[in-house]
């Protein structure tokens, strides 16, 4: 059976999402361990996959292989077994690539000329273990490695399916994205946002690139015009959420359960959405882009979202 599209079940026949997510997990961290770092000289790889390896929720590569089984569903049967396995390696690659940028950004964020933060997953920041100079390089070099893994030499992915999926990222992750909402985040210390401003904030910064998480999972399979617009609303619907509720937690979580340093954003004067419309708001707030995501798949057209919907229950629900 197709490693994307088996249906993990319970013991009672249900559809269970640690169940698909554990599977989808080892492939990740078995090609992640694989690829990142093993040749780089100087002690970078070390940097490297200390960035990357063993922590994080890797919700984007999850989001990646989730809207990629989605899309696939529908076009399956009009695949031929090579074309199975090209769109299975871009799944794959896509899923690690996305993490490769979210790992990059986080030990930037980290450094002390941004968030000056000592704790991320639970251990030390990559600055602090190994240097500013070093974690600087370390994140250098992970983004780049994003986009070579996106561009294999090889037949089994098309050009233009590479092209599509670089040109996805780099919109995700640069000024229209999680640069831009990062350059916002910093110039806003202090000030009083109106929600719209707040919102686009994080769309940018965080919401950017889980959307594109999304689509380069569906660019993955082949999707139609339909389906993509749906997966896009959701995508975006999700990141928005995603970082709402990451404020929440920032007043109501502890230091060991978010293993990253909690209240930060208190401290350092940011707006949240806790600040601008207190806590109780922003967790109905949560729970309506909640709705709004589920909206979105229901009109996708596409026969198989339960991941996707229990991916974006989770966001929502989560702790840490």
């Amino acid at each position: 059976m197709n490693a994307i599209l088996s249906s993990d079940t319970s013991m009672n026949g249900a559809w269970d999402l640690s169940a698909w997510s554990r599977e989808h997990l080892d492939r990740v961290e078995q090609a992640l361990s694989r690829w990142v770092g093993l040749d780089a000289p100087a002690g970078l790889g070390d940097a490297m996959r200390y960035a990357v390896l063993d922590g994080g929720k890797r919700l984007r590569p999850l989001l990646v292989m989730a809207a990629y089984g989605a899309a696939l569903s529908a076009a399956d049967r009009s695949l031929s077994p090579e074309q199975r396995a090209g769109a299975n390696d871009a799944a794959l690659r896509a899923a690690c690539a996305v993490e490769l940028i979210h790992a990059y950004s986080l030990v930037h964020d980290d450094m002390p000329c941004m968030d000056n933060d000592v704790l991320r997953r639970g251990k030390p920041t990559v600055h602090v273990k190994f240097g500013e100079a070093q974690a600087l390089l370390a994140g250098d070099a992970l983004q780049a490695f994003a986009f070579e893994l996106l561009t294999p030499d090889c037949e089994n992915i098309s050009p233009l399916v590479q092209a599509t999926l670089c040109r996805q990222l780099a919109h995700a992750a640069g000024s229209a994205g999680m640069a831009g909402g990062q350059a916002i985040d910093l110039a806003s210390v202090g000030l009083a946002l109106t929600e719209d401003q707040l919102r686009q904030m994080h769309r940018l910064k965080t919401g950017a690139l889980l959307e594109g998480s999304v689509l380069m999972g569906a660019t993955c399979a082949g999707v139609q015009p339909q389906a993509r617009a749906a997966l896009q609303a959701y995508g975006a619907t999700v990141g928005l959420a995603f970082q709402v509720v990451d404020d929440i937690l920032d007043v109501i979580a502890d230091s060991a359960t978010l293993g990253k340093t909690a209240g930060k954003d208190a401290a350092c004067d940011k707006p949240t959405y806790v600040s601008l419309l207190g806590l109780e708001p922003a967790q109905a707030y949560a729970k309506s882009l909640l709705a709004q995501a589920h909206a979105a798949l229901a009109s996708s057209g596409l026969p198989d979202t339960r991941a996707l919907a229990g991916l974006a229950d989770m966001v929502v629900s989560r702790s840490h």
